[in-house]
């Protein structure tokens, strides 16, 4: 993964900024420019090392929102953000309109919940503008994501379909040390595909690309402990334990003090068992 350039050290951890009114955790709480500039720059202090702002929600159900509606909604905290914190500024978005005017804006990175698939003009866009983007699998929309997946084997499909995606970006001018990939967490996935793809996750790090997970309080958390969303930060972590152990690197995430905090304790560890292997 050193080949790619973009771990500069054993792990990264991407901040969540959902303006959005439905998200399943934290919708409405970050709605206004204000709010959400607040909310970003308290992530920067907790020790994210990215943050990653998104205009629409892709929570299982949602309706996705025009380019022009996320637009209006991020592009000033964007603006705000590049100029105050120095760190790289992730749009979450399915829409390269977005993604154009997210980039313009001073953003370094593209989150992609579909891969390329909702839009096709994603790819030559983040390809021109020589920007990360990160590929995250998923099928369908995120209104019928979730109506009865089907998988024969999670681990191997969801990383040939990755690989299909990494092959068009890199044909569209995406560079390959600028491919970020996410095996996608609760995105056409039942709890049980969840559970299997966290413990055949090595699977998807072979790949050879940075691996980034979102697992953050999500529902197969909930399955697993009987826990509402706002009491599934313990779950999330056993979560991010077993996602390093396997090879992940970059966690996208709601909660970054606790994360950041855990993170380094992990790798503390792991770095002092290297020195006397």
């Amino acid at each position: 993964m050193e080949r790619h350039g973009l771990l500069k050290k054993p792990y990264l951890v991407m901040g969540i900024v959902n303006m959005t009114t439905d998200s399943f955790y934290d919708g409405g709480r970050y709605i206004s420019a204000a709010a959400a500039l607040e909310h970003a720059l308290r992530l920067k202090e907790e020790g994210a090392d990215i943050i990653d702002i998104g205009g629409s929600s892709s929570r299982p159900g949602a309706a996705l929102l025009s380019a022009a509606e996320e637009i209006r909604r991020i592009i000033p905290v964007v603006n705000e953000l590049v100029k105050r914190t120095g760190l790289p500024v992730s749009v979450d978005t399915t829409w390269s309109g977005t993604a154009r005017a997210a980039l313009d804006a001073g953003a370094s990175w593209i989150n992609d919940i579909s891969a390329g698939r909702m839009d096709k003009l994603t790819a030559p866009i983040t390809g021109w503008a020589g920007c990360t983007v990160v590929l995250t699998h998923s099928r369908c929309t995120p209104q019928t994501m979730q109506d009865n997946p089907q998988y024969n084997d999670v681990a191997s499909e969801v990383a040939m379909e990755l690989l299909t995606a990494v092959e068009e970006f890199k044909e569209s001018g995406v560079s390959e040390n600028k491919i970020v990939i996410d095996p996608g967490f609760g995105f056409a996935k039942s709890s049980e595909h969840n559970i299997a793809l966290l413990n055949r996750l090595d699977k998807i790090a072979r790949l050879g690309y940075p691996l980034m997970v979102g697992t953050s309080r999500k529902s197969f958390i909930g399955k697993i402990t009987g826990r509402p969303v706002d009491e599934r930060l313990y779950g999330t972590l056993a979560t991010i334990a077993t996602a390093y152990s396997k090879g992940a690197r970059i966690f996208r995430v709601h909660d970054v003090k606790e994360t950041v905090d855990f993170l380094k304790v992990l790798t503390a560890v792991e770095q002092l068992e290297t020195v006397y292997a």
